[in-house]
């Protein structure tokens, strides 16, 4: 099976999207990505910008065009599916080159190229990581142009996976069980936590991944009380919980697994806490299906954990959206006012923080009518978490 979108879906996302530019009551809509958040750019055009920055203009009847970076337009001819393509000095590099002789469009000249007329009404998406020299760009070179967020006129065309998003997500997966158990076998007390990584970094790429599918987790003791985290060069030890949270790329879409290990006995208290986490992981699967309220998820988890007495260790809901980023949109919390749609994805983030220890076990699913299909049914016993 080959691990792709294939072209035309992009073109097909991209008329969807028209349309609800236009059911919006807008003329165009400017999408913003970086390296690091490429997904909203990458989702219509398979562009990923490297060191600079990305957009895509996309107006409501015409074509879209894709913006870079003055030293990316060989690479963009060679990976985006969109042909039409600008170069502008605002999605250059951080280091803010000044490019002499290399010629650079405006936005009127994209406006022209997308095959628009005439442009009031501007939406922006991506406005969480849009920069300052982007808007400051929209404002001096598209003056009388009402500009407004339009994030929510976006998103929800990511929720709802294809059956080739929904393949690149399952070998995804596959690849991401590779890797962790080639950790599993080779941690030992002593290695440092970039040591560990790199065992799943060769895996990730020996065995189909094209990039990690987020910062790769590896880390014990305090650390693993820290909702995010990173790894250092700090030695893995015995008796404290070790994290992991490993994740794949594959055809552009993420995948993650997490679970704690340990090697020697984990104090009393520790231990509950991860017993714990697996039930309140595998109470989770349970609620997740189609046509469910996503507040009544968040908070039953909520009441359930209360119940069983471990309000103190929850820091927040237990499942986010999963697609290109390994943490998309949308969440499940108290607040979410949606319902659940057939092959909608999520990662189920089950995660606990104590007093200098803490938690995380995790992966994917693809909701369904009468439940919800996991990514992944490895590493799911406490026979997985004890290495020695």
């Amino acid at each position: 099976m080959n691990y792709t979108i294939p072209k035309q879906e992009y073109f097909d996302r991209i008329a969807k999207f028209q349309a609800r530019i236009k059911k919006a009551g807008l003329d165009a809509c400017l999408v913003h990505g970086t390296e690091s958040d490429f997904a909203n750019v990458r989702y219509l055009t398979e562009y990923w910008p490297t060191f600079e920055q990305a957009g895509v203009f996309v107006p409501a009847k015409g074509d879209a065009v894709l913006l870079i970076g003055p030293e990316s337009y060989k690479y963009a001819v060679g990976r985006s599916v969109v042909p039409k393509i600008a170069l502008m000095l605002n999605y250059r590099e951080s280091a803010e080159p000044d490019y002499p002789g290399i010629p650079l469009a405006t936005y009127p000249e994209v406006v022209k190229m997308s095959g628009m007329k005439s442009l009031k009404k501007l939406g922006l998406v991506g406005t969480a990581v849009m920069t300052k020299p982007t808007l400051d760009a929209v404002a001096a070179q598209l003056p009388g142009v009402q500009v407004v967020a339009a994030d929510e006129v976006f998103r929800p065309l990511r929720w709802i996976k294809s059956e080739n998003e929904l393949n690149c997500h399952r070998k995804a997966f596959k690849v991401a069980e590779k890797a962790v158990q080639a950790m599993l076998n080779e941690i030992k007390p002593g290695m440092t936590e970039f040591q560990a990584i790199g065992i799943a970094q060769r895996e990730i790429y020996a065995n189909g991944g094209e990039y990690e599918g987020h910062s790769l987790y590896c880390f014990g003791g305090d650390r693993t009380s820290n909702g995010i985290s990173r790894p250092t060069g700090a030695k893995l030890k015995k008796n404290e919980i070790i994290q992991l949270n490993i994740g794949a790329r594959v055809g552009g879409y993420s995948s993650s697994i997490g679970l704690p290990v340990w090697f020697g006995k984990l104090p009393k208290e520790q231990l509950k806490l991860v017993e714990f986490g697996l039930r309140a992981h595998k109470f989770t699967f349970e609620l997740m299906k189609a046509g469910v309220e996503a507040s009544s998820i968040a908070q039953k988890y909520y009441d359930w954990g209360c119940a069983e007495g471990w309000k103190d260790y929850m820091l927040y809901g237990p499942v986010h959206g999963l697609g290109i980023m390994e943490t998309e949109s949308p969440w499940i919390e108290t607040t979410s006012k949606y319902k659940l749609q057939e092959n909608m994805t999520y990662q189920i983030d089950t995660f606990f923080t104590g007093n200098g220890y803490g938690l995380r076990w995790e992966r994917g699913c693809i909701i369904r009518k009468g439940g919800c299909e996991l990514l992944s049914k490895k590493f799911m016993s406490m026979d997985c978490c004890k290495l020695d």
